[in-house]
């Protein structure tokens, strides 16, 4: 007999904060089946706080308690049976970041866990990525924030290396940030971890290669070129904030991460030596509605 379950995910990003309420459909002697039922986007730049003043502003702790709010109504009103909520770089690094996951339980009735990048690409990893790799090739997954960004490195559908690092987006507008040291250490550990692998295959998450993805008209099952990457970002670079909002009809919050982000996943590749990148639409959300049923079995 067919069973339909309903759980929620949570994403406290440092550029976003999203609610994905899933359906998980239950038919005997058959794999469950995970359908979005419904996904909302709050551009919540937490970061734009954490790495300028090291703590959330005012501002911001009421959006946030706003849309916890909002979030629990949803929740409620969809008959959610289950949820996760986690928070990653930028609550993780602001000072006021526990006492606000406080008020929000007392207010909002939801509870916050506050993860690592470890626990981060462990939970990425519970999607249906394992489905993607194949036995014969070598991959680097590259999952990239506005706080940091995930690299894990598979061959022969093994995880051979991974490592979280405290370079994303958001921290990539902060002219004040030196980053500098970060970069070398990520191609280090990019190439020490590529070096005896042959023709290695990127694989893309986050919200910018999404929609870079999208922009590009690419078929579902194709991958993205180096050569289509490195022209698509001088193509983002020569346009103005305004350009990219206007001509392209990027949402304000992603207009200006988006150049970064684009900057983070090329680096990867050429360090890695890949000429491909593939775009599966997946990410710490779809990987909390899979774990939250994974620990329910």
């Amino acid at each position: 007999m067919l069973e339909i379950k309903k759980y929620a995910a949570i994403d406290i990003g440092s550029n976003a904060v999203r609610l994905l309420i899933a359906n998980i459909v239950l038919i005997p002697d058959e794999k469950p089946k995970f359908k979005k039922s419904s996904l909302i986007r709050v551009p919540i730049r937490l970061g734009a706080d954490t790495f300028n003043t090291g703590s959330i502003s005012k501002t911001n702790i009421d959006r946030m308690l706003e849309t916890m709010k909002a979030f629990r109504l949803l929740m409620n009103v969809h008959n959610v049976e289950k949820y996760k909520a986690c928070a990653t770089s930028a609550m993780r690094n602001a000072s006021n970041g526990e006492s606000l996951i406080h008020k929000i339980h007392k207010e909002a009735g939801i509870d916050i866990e506050i993860i690592d990048g470890k626990k981060e690409a462990e939970i990425i990893a519970s999607t249906d990525l394992s489905q993607l790799i194949e036995g014969h090739k070598s991959y680097l997954y590259v999952d990239v924030g506005g706080g940091s960004t995930e690299f894990t490195v598979f061959s022969k559908k093994k995880v051979v290396a991974s490592k979280s690092f405290k370079l994303g987006t958001v921290r990539l507008l902060n002219k004040e940030i030196d980053n500098k040291p970060t970069w070398s250490e990520i191609r280090s550990w990019i190439e020490t971890h590529t070096a005896d692998l042959r023709k290695v295959v990127l694989i893309g998450s986050g919200g910018n290669i999404n929609k870079i993805f999208k922009m590009s008209g690419q078929s579902v099952d194709k991958p993205l070129t180096y050569i289509f990457m490195k022209a698509n970002y001088h193509f983002l670079k020569k346009m103005s904030y305004e350009e990219r909002i206007s001509e392209l009809g990027l949402n304000p919050d992603r207009a200006d991460v988006i150049i970064p982000a684009t900057k983070i996943y090329l680096s990867a590749m050429k360090w890695s030596g890949a000429k491909k990148i593939y775009v599966p639409k997946i990410g710490l959300s779809d990987g909390i509605i899979k774990s939250l049923y994974n620990e329910t079995l």
